[in-house]
C-alpha cells in the first residue's frame, strides 16, 4: 500500500515543491497537506488526489487531526524573520506539538527541513556531519535548532541546506541584489566558497528521505556536491541588477570598502559577513545512499530560473 504523507508548509517556497513532487511521483503516495487557509482552487486540489486539511502549528488540536491515519511526516513549515515570539511559537513549540501528534498517531518516519545556519557564522570548509556545534546567531536560527531537537529526540531525520535558490525564492537572490543595489559598483566578494542547492533538488531530497528505506535518523547536510565560489553568486545577482536598470557599473569594490559604505545598513552587514566567509558543507549521503539527484549545479540550474527572477525583480 502506498504510504500516506503529511506535508507541512506546502504553500511555502520549499514545501510547495515537495508537495508537487509527491503528487507527481512515479510511485504514487497518498498526500495530505496541512495549511492555515483553504486552497485557492479546491476543485483543482481534489482532482489531483491531494487532500488539504486546515490547521496551524500553534493549534495542537488541529495537528492531532492532521496526523491521524498518516505514515510519514515531512515538516517544511517555519517562521523566518519576524519577531522572536512568533519564531518560538512556530519553530520550537509548534514543532514540539507536531512531533508529539505524529508519534501519538503512529507515524513511522519524520523528516524535517532545517537550516545549516543552526551552526552560526563560519568559516566552514568541507564541514562534515557531526563536526560542528550548534551556535545559532538569530531568533530564527535558535528556534529552528530547538525544533530540530524535538525531531531528533523522536528518532527523526533533519535536512540542513545552506543557501537555496530557484523559482519562488524571495530571500537569497533578491537579498543579494538588494545589497548590490545599495553599492555604487559591483562587489568583489573575495574567494569564499558556499554550499547552494536549487529548490527542486532540495524538494527531491526531502521526499527521498521520507520514502527511502536507507534514510537514517539524525541530521544531513543537503547541498550540491560542488561548492559555489562567491564570485559566481555575485555575478549572477549583478547581472539581474544591471538587467533591471539597463546600466553597467564600474570597477568592483571589495568587502572592506562595502562594509564602510554600508556601515549604517544592518541587513547589508549581515549579508557581507556571510558572503565573505566560507560556508561549505560536505555530505554526499543524500545523493549516494538515498537515490536523490543533486542536479547539474548552480551554473546550469540558475539559468533555468532566470525568467522568474527577472519577473520578480523587474526588467524585461
Amino acid at each position: 500500500m502506498a504510504p500516506h504523507l503529511l506535508i507541512t508548509g506546502a504553500t511555502g517556497f520549499i514545501g510547495g515543491r515537495v508537495a508537487a513532487a509527491a503528487a507527481s511521483a512515479e510511485e504514487p503516495a497518498r498526500v495530505r497537506l496541512l495549511a492555515r487557509r483553504p486552497p485557492t482552487d479546491p476543485a483543482e486540489s481534489a482532482g489531483s488526489g491531494v487532500e488539504t486539511v486546515l490547521g496551524d502549528l500553534r493549534d495542537p488540536d488541529s495537528l492531532r487531526r492532521a496526523c491521524e491515519g498518516t505514515d510519514v511526516l515531512i515538516h517544511c513549515a517555519s517562521a523566518i524573520g519576524g519577531d522572536a515570539e512568533q519564531a518560538r511559537a512556530v519553530n520550537d513549540e509548534g514543532t514540539r506539538a507536531l512531533v508529539a501528534a505524529a508519534v501519538a498517531a503512529g507515524v513511522t518516519r519524520i523528516v524535517s527541513l532545517s537550516t545549516a545556519s543552526v551552526h552560526g557564522r563560519g568559516p566552514f570548509r568541507a564541514a562534515a556531519p557531526g563536526t560542528l556545534p550548534l551556535a545559532p546567531g538569530s531568533a530564527t536560527s535558535r528556534t529552528r535548532a530547538a525544533g530540530e531537537r524535538h525531531v531528533l529526540e523522536a528518532g527523526g531525520t533533519v535536512l540542513r541546506p545552506h543557501l537555496v535558490y530557484g523559482t519562488g525564492d524571495r530571500q537569497l537572490i533578491p537579498g543579494v541584489v538588494r545589497l548590490l543595489a545599495a553599492l555604487p559598483a559591483p562587489l568583489d566578494g573575495g574567494a569564499s566558497l558556499h554550499s547552494l542547492i536549487d529548490v527542486d533538488s532540495l524538494a527531491g531530497a526531502l521526499l527521498g528521505a521520507a520514502l527511502s528505506s536507507a534514510t537514517e535518523p539524525g541530521p544531513y547536510y543537503v547541498q550540491h556536491p560542488e561548492p559555489v565560489p562567491v564570485g559566481a553568486l555575485l555575478a549572477a545577482a549583478e547581472d539581474l541588477l544591471t538587467h533591471r536598470t539597463g546600466k553597467s557599473r564600474g570597477a568592483a569594490v571589495d568587502i572592506a570598502a562595502a562594509r564602510a559604505l554600508l556601515a549604517d545598513v544592518p541587513f547589508a552587514q549581515h549579508h557581507l559577513d556571510m558572503l565573505a566567509t566560507d560556508h561549505w558543507f560536505a555530505d554526499d549521503r543524500p545523493w549516494r545512499e538515498l537515490g536523490c539527484d543533486p542536479g547539474p549545479g548552480f551554473a546550469v540550474d540558475f539559468a533555468d530560473h532566470l525568467p522568474w527572477y527577472r519577473g520578480l525583480l523587474g526588467g524585461s
